[in-house]
């Protein structure tokens, strides 16, 4: 009975630390998402057209390709904690740049350093949840970043309806100094201070703490995370014989024959490519705009879309009860099919909009329609490749390229990211229905890639990976 309290002591330490570190995600999903509710106010207030717009929405996400690329090297340079340290600091700093913009360009200049630390948190809760967390529940444990992720992107929605409510239903009015739209990006500070005191607190990666040679402190973070009853000297010896045999892993590691990359580092850049261009995040960029443009009123896009947030969720928490138990191949596979569905049946109900007197409306058979199937696009995404493809990441890479590895191919998922994201504004107002065509047919093309390349790596110690 002690000994099974023990464990269970041990084991919520153990998720209470992954959880902390995963609160990088959620500001990764909040500050990744909040530019949805302002986007109208930031054109009504610095008298920008849909090209600006794409450009000031999208800036941010080649600071996230940055972030990630480098995010690796600073973790194996400076720790995984100190990394998140400095993360922190630049999310309260660039919110509160955001918040107080003079012109539209310097806005631009906040969210790419935004979108820096975004990128730095996208591979550092993955890649230190996965070092700490024991093999049995490194699942689940690893599906804490996705969940925070859309936990963030759920609360900034929801930060964004109230704060518009307060200012009449219109981003644009005043509630004090400022506009709403200005309220709505400087909130993120206020959990960026919280992310800051709880990394602060995390104890030190094992694996990094044998990189840098401080060996009596790995035995107490052991006995920390997989308790007295395992053998601590076999762990590491283990641990220490798979760092000897490896070097702080740079770009000249990636290396391999396919088209000057190892295979598996094309499949990581894939995986993390074919997340992004499905268009998930058009959703949540811009959904505010998208429904608008079916002719839905500001203040019920944004109630939709605080209400795709909370779709986003149950999808996760379902991923998260399924990951360790019928594996990561079969719930990708699973989130193809029906994303390919969904987006399928969008295009078709988006193709009924019509223009009346210069304004756009749907039918209310196909709105109804529209609605339904892009929230069931949500939830598949969700239950699938939004939880699925970072556990994957986290994992899938040999120990002597998983840092390196892990920030290019999360560089990868971004530059992707920006890729959709800047091209949506211009696409939508060309042909919104083709727009979400294009995106099934990446939906099909990911499930032929999911069942030709991925492997399983369900219950697979890190150090198997090869």
């Amino acid at each position: 009975m002690i000994i099974k309290r023990a464990r269970q002591e041990r084991l919520r330490h153990v998720v209470f630390i992954a959880a902390a570190a995963a609160a990088g995600g959620f500001l990764f999903g909040y500050d990744s998402a909040v530019i949805n509710g302002a986007v109208v106010g930031i054109q009504n207030h610095f008298r920008v057209g849909p090209v600006e717009t794409g450009v000031v929405v999208a800036i941010a996400l080649l600071g996230s390709a940055a972030g990630a690329w480098t995010g690796g090297r600073l973790a194996d340079q400076l720790g995984r904690t100190r990394s998140m340290q400095v993360a922190a600091l630049l999310f309260m700093i660039s919110s509160i740049g955001q918040m107080l913009p003079f012109t539209v360009w310097d806005l631009g200049f906040w969210r790419v350093i935004a979108g820096f630390a975004i990128g730095m948190a996208s591979m550092l809760a993955p890649t230190y949840i996965a070092e700490v967390a024991p093999p049995a529940y490194r699942g689940r444990l690893g599906s804490f970043q996705q969940l925070a992720i859309v936990l963030g992107i759920a609360v900034s929605q929801l930060v964004n309806y109230v704060i518009a409510s307060i200012a009449g239903g219109n981003v644009s009015n005043h509630l004090g100094p400022l506009q709403a739209w200005q309220w709505m990006l400087g909130a993120c500070a206020i959990p960026a201070l919280l992310y800051l005191l709880l990394a602060l607190k995390l104890p030190e990666s094992p694996r990094y703490l044998i990189m840098s040679g401080r060996t009596r402190q790995v035995r107490e973070v052991l006995t920390e995370i997989e308790g007295e009853d395992v053998d601590l000297d076999e762990r590491i010896a283990e641990i220490q014989h798979v760092v000897r045999t490896e070097r702080v892993p740079g770009m000249k590691d990636l290396r391999g024959p396919a088209l000057g990359l190892l295979p598996i580092v094309w499949i990581g850049i894939t995986l993390s490519a074919f997340q992004q261009f499905v268009g998930i995040n058009v959703i949540f960029y811009y959904s505010t705009v998208l429904w608008q443009s079916v002719g839905i009123n500001q203040s019920e896009s944004l109630l939709i879309s605080f209400s795709s947030s909370i779709i986003n969720i149950i999808g996760t928490v379902i991923a998260m009860a399924l990951v360790d138990k019928i594996g990561r191949k079969p719930l990708l596979m699973i989130g193809s099919v029906g994303m390919t569905i969904a987006l399928a049946t969008t295009a078709w109900a988006f193709s009924a909009a019509r223009v009346t007197d210069g304004r756009v409306t749907l039918p209310d058979q196909q709105g109804l329609i529209a609605l339904v199937a892009a929230n069931a696009f949500v939830l598949f995404f969700a239950l699938s490749w939004g939880v699925v493809v970072w556990v994957l990441l986290g994992e899938m890479f040999p120990n002597r390229i998983r840092a390196a590895a892990l920030g290019v191919a999360a560089a990868a998922q971004w530059l992707a990211n920006w890729l959709i994201s800047v091209s949506f504004p211009a696409l939508a107002e060309w042909n919104l229905s083709l727009t979400y065509a294009g995106y099934a047919v990446m939906a099909l093309l990911s499930f032929i890639f999911v069942a030709r390349w991925i492997k399983e790596t369900k219950g697979r110690k890190l150090e198997e990976m090869g």
